[in-house]
């Protein structure tokens, strides 16, 4: 009883102390459909609405910007932004950012080719000699970025990709199974592009913070109250509006990081 009312009291604080000073949590992020993204100024999206939800329950108040993900990336380390969502946990962060133990999604990165192109891989050695669409400050796994087997070429967005795929220009694209799926669609590419066996990697993604005062017992509310959301009706209807697992919703306009605006 010591243990949790010692963290229901820190985890208030945190929250008294953004507002004593009239803060907002300032969270980052890329528009990245089904996930989070925006619409007509309008921001949707399975872990957008999530993080809003149990946010709202926490009582914090939440500033949202949407930006490419290596522009992110580098709000985190010059501390003007608190925290991102939809991240990927990696050992180098640990040092910078804390993770929830409970993820908001999982993200399978599998390989699309074109049908006239057709490279239905199977396993990494099945890309020898080709070249791999990419997008910069994406983690697929260390056995995929350090593979010499083939060729990584990044674009400015997986739209771009999806072009150069279609003018041969590189032989297949990485993306999130979901997040390809709905290009397919919206891109009216039904029958032109199919996805490879291959799963590269599958990676959990997260709602992160800067590390700071307070902010470990806000992750664990967090987590806790996440936790406890994905098992309510509700969750389900939120999961099951966005295409349940793994669809997609027709809608959704997804829009991706620049290079030009990287680092």
């Amino acid at each position: 009883m010591h243990a949790l009312l010692k963290l229901l009291t820190a985890a208030l604080f945190t929250c008294l102390s953004l507002a004593a000073y009239g803060e907002k949590l300032r969270i980052v992020t890329e528009p990245w459909a089904p996930y989070v993204y925006e619409d007509q100024g309008a921001m949707y999206g399975l872990d957008y609405e999530t993080t809003v939800i149990v946010f709202q329950r926490l009582g914090i108040e939440v500033q949202w910007q949407f930006l490419p993900w290596k522009r992110c990336l580098v709000m985190l380390d010059q501390g003007s932004a608190d925290g991102a969502l939809d991240i990927f946990h990696s050992q180098e962060r640990d040092a910078q950012l804390l993770y929830p133990s409970e993820p908001l999604s999982d993200v399978d990165f599998v390989l699309f080719y074109a049908n006239e192109r057709p490279h239905p891989a199977q396993h990494l050695g099945d890309l020898r000699g080709l070249t791999v669409g990419t997008s910069p400050g994406y983690l697929y796994g260390a056995e995929f970025s350090d593979s010499a087997l083939f060729n990584r070429e990044p674009a400015p967005s997986h739209e771009a990709n999806f072009g150069k795929l279609l003018l041969g220009r590189i032989d297949l694209l990485i993306t999130d199974r979901r997040v390809g799926q709905h290009l397919i669609k919206t891109l009216g590419l039904e029958g032109k592009v199919s996805q490879a066996p291959l799963v590269v990697s599958r990676q959990p993604q997260f709602l992160a913070v800067r590390r700071g005062a307070g902010m470990d017992l806000l992750v664990q509310r967090f987590a806790a109250e996440l936790k406890r959301f994905k098992q309510e009706p509700g969750y389900v209807a939120l999961s099951a509006r966005y295409g349940g697992i793994p669809g997609i919703a027709a809608a959704e306009r997804t829009v991706e990081q620049q290079e030009s605006s990287a680092p």
